[in-house]
């Protein structure tokens, strides 16, 4: 039973790298009881599976009932693909997204929050990105970040009818349990010799920690007077440069350094053509694909919003997720990631 007075924060993909670093750093907090929601208990910690609501977020009768009795919802449970699959990404991410945020405002839900990317918006001459900005433009080749910015438009326009609104863009995730993403993407690609220096390698990335996400999420779950649309980047104490990253994954990991470099447009056309060619080529997914290298775009993006309204203050250090990252993926040989979820 969910004891009296306290918060209920309902985080949809709990057995997913991000909801359940969600789930363990609200359970630190004292005025919480967070509600797993999944598909399988089996992989939920005994204490949050004692109080799952079980389902999938696909079916629509169960995106009713799951929100019941629910104060703020932590949004981390979404399907996506990092190429193509536009058709998938509207009825499996867009369309239920929308849905559970008209039911949350239906059933007086508090707050909802967004797990978004920092990565949605156009770079600007210097890299910089702040919080509150307007300035979305389609990629036209991504569709999950498309339809990201289209849920971001969609949190703002209904954030007026009585359920605050909170986008939390995230950084580039790293820490032990993630498979999807850039990191893991980038170590079997560098064993082949054939990953290329981006743009010299001279660009920022804004790399986020395990437990960092967790607090980010807590912390806007919890914290009172805020407005009723809010957006918060939600990046780690550092800026690396993408040299500074690879070079420091291929040392640890003990694979090479990328040898040669390219320009940024040279890297979108051969992304273009890996994905294009994707039909007839092994694997279950393209070499590389036109989302990791807008991944490796210029992303400086300051988190000090955050942490005037949160509270928000990124304590660890890159090198140590990373390190942690890779020693997971080695327990697993390295895999070859699929880029599309199942």
């Amino acid at each position: 039973m969910v004891e009296s007075g306290k918060l209920r924060v309902l985080v949809t993909g709990a057995t997913g790298f991000l909801g359940g670093n969600i789930l363990r750093a609200l359970r630190q907090h004292s005025g919480v009881e967070p509600v797993a929601a999944c598909r399988n208990a089996s992989r939920l910690d005994a204490q949050d599976a004692e109080n799952a609501r079980i389902g999938d977020l696909l079916d629509p009768a169960y995106r009713r009932e799951l929100l019941r009795d629910i104060d703020v919802v932590c949004h981390a449970g979404t399907w996506a693909s990092m190429w193509g699959h536009k058709r998938l990404e509207r009825s499996r991410f867009f369309e239920p997204t929308c849905d559970l945020i008209e039911q949350a405002i239906e059933q007086g839900v508090k707050r909802f929050l967004m797990a978004s990317t920092v990565v949605i918006g156009e770079v600007t001459a210097t890299g910089g990105m702040h919080d509150d900005f307007s300035a979305k433009r389609h990629t036209g080749f991504w569709p999950h970040l498309d339809y990201l910015m289209d849920v971001d438009d969609y949190m703002r326009i209904n954030s007026c009818r009585g359920t605050r609104m909170v986008t939390l863009r995230l950084g580039h995730f790293v820490g032990a349990g993630n498979r999807l993403g850039m990191l893991p993407a980038i170590v079997p690609r560098l064993k082949t010799y054939l990953v290329p220096w981006l743009g010299g390698g001279r660009k920022h990335l804004p790399l986020v920690a395990d437990t960092d996400l967790g607090r980010a999420f807590t912390l806007a779950a919890t914290t009172e007077n805020l407005n009723d649309y809010e957006s918060f980047n939600i990046c780690g104490r550092d800026f690396p440069t993408l040299r500074e990253v690879v070079s420091y994954i291929a040392q640890q990991a003990g694979v090479p350094k990328p040898v040669y470099g390219v320009p940024y447009r040279a890297g979108y056309m051969f992304g273009w053509l890996m994905e294009a060619l994707k039909p007839v080529l092994p694997g279950s997914s393209p070499f590389l694909t036109r989302s990791i290298v807008h991944l490796c775009e210029d992303w400086i993006c300051p988190t000090g919003y955050a942490e005037q309204k949160l509270g928000y203050v990124p304590q660890k250090d890159w090198r140590v997720a990373v390190d942690e990252h890779l020693a997971d993926l080695k327990s697993d040989g390295y895999p070859w990631p699929a880029l599309c979820q199942p």
